[in-house]
């Protein structure tokens, strides 16, 4: 019997919107407080059906263990200012009850031969069906904007070259990953005074506004 794909893949899109929704509204609660805002944006997606089937294919995953086997078929990422925030990111993530989390890889510590780093969450979600609770898996990847930037190229580059990079480029993204670490790391250091900057300049644009409104507001002769 052919597999329903639509069906199959419904609890995945509604556990992303769910939680993209949650972790705006955590967003949104710093933002609020006048907190500094650990996440700076975030995005999400269902891994499309024939990347599903290529995985399996390649992990050698039955089809009909993909729940069980398949981490990343609904995926998150946030997007953060700097590697102190990705881990309290990961500790807000840890301290919710609509969230466990059962998997951790730390590619910051740690990062891969090729450069890459980001640090993965693999979490059990619980979506209300008209069945009642489904339990999936969701993959969150949290990371810097320097990390997705460098990511997100290699990435693109990956698919070009199949996975297997010419020695010049692949050498050439070693050092771009390098950068981007050194970044992040400048940016560590002066954390405090650009946090300092961004609530000053919050606050600017917040009367700005004010002013405009009270000058605006008023009855037209």
């Amino acid at each position: 019997m052919e597999r329903d794909w639509n069906l199959f893949l419904a609890p995945y899109e509604q556990a992303v919107s769910e939680l993209k929704i949650k972790l705006r509204g955590i967003r949104k609660q710093y933002r609020e407080q006048s907190e500094h805002v650990p996440i700076e944006f975030v995005t999400g997606r269902v891994k499309p059906v024939e990347s599903i089937l290529a995985k399996a294919q390649l992990r050698h995953i039955p089809l009909d263990r993909l729940e069980e086997e398949m981490s990343d078929i609904a995926g998150l990422r946030i997007m953060c200012q700097f590697v102190e925030d990705i881990h309290q990111v990961v500790q807000i993530l840890k301290n919710r009850r609509d969230i466990k989390v059962i998997q951790e890889r730390d590619y910051i510590s740690n990062n891969k031969a090729s450069g890459y780093r980001s640090y993965h969450l693999v979490i059990e979600y619980p979506v209300e069906l008209v069945g009642g609770e489904k339990i999936i898996l969701a993959e969150i990847q949290i990371r810097t904007l320097a990390m997705n930037f460098w990511a997100t190229i290699e990435h693109s580059l990956n698919y070009k070259y199949k996975g297997e990079f010419p020695q010049e480029m692949g050498e050439r993204l070693q050092r771009a990953a390098e950068a981007a670490y050194l970044l992040d790391e400048e940016m560590s250091k002066i954390r405090e005074e650009i946090q300092e900057a961004q609530k000053l300049f919050s606050h600017g644009r917040g009367s700005e506004r004010d002013n405009y409104f009270q000058k605006n507001s008023g009855d037209q002769s």
